[in-house]
């Protein structure tokens, strides 16, 4: 009964969060992907996110971390969908070491760079993301 109930929070949160902006006047005509700053906070959370999806789903020995947000435009829909641009680069540390923060960058035959654009779905207020789409080259 517990998994029931809980499989029905996120749906049922976001019905009312819909309901509740048309009621309150905020629901506006979607217009596509906007050139918006992200706030520090929605930053910082859905970077966090799609590095971690890039580093789980990554054959390579070492952990990627981002380097600099490039380009960041958002649209809303039923949630917020954020398109990015980052480069991330190849640190020292390996996956599985338990260290995802603050590892040096690789400066030696290892050092790699990547450019990625992602397309992340979130639902801020719940903490929920999701990424939906991404596609990384060499830099």
């Amino acid at each position: 009964v517990e998994m029931e109930a809980q499989s029905w929070r996120i749906p049922l949160l976001l019905l009312v969060t819909l309901i509740l902006m048309i009621k309150l006047g905020h629901f506006q005509r979607w217009e596509g992907f906007q050139e918006k700053p992200m706030s520090k906070q929605n930053m910082n959370s859905t970077l966090h996110f799609f590095i971690q999806s890039y580093n789980n789903a990554s054959n390579d020995t070492y952990l990627f971390q981002v380097q600099k947000l490039i380009r960041s435009q958002m649209q809303l829909t039923t949630g917020v969908e954020y398109l990015v641009t980052v480069k991330i680069g190849r640190t020292k540390c390996k996956k599985g070491t338990g260290r995802s923060t603050s590892c040096p960058m690789q400066s030696n035959k290892l050092k790699k760079s990547l450019i990625c654009t992602s397309l992340i779905y979130t639902v801020p207020w719940v903490n929920y993301y999701q990424l939906w789409n991404n596609s990384c080259q060499d830099s």
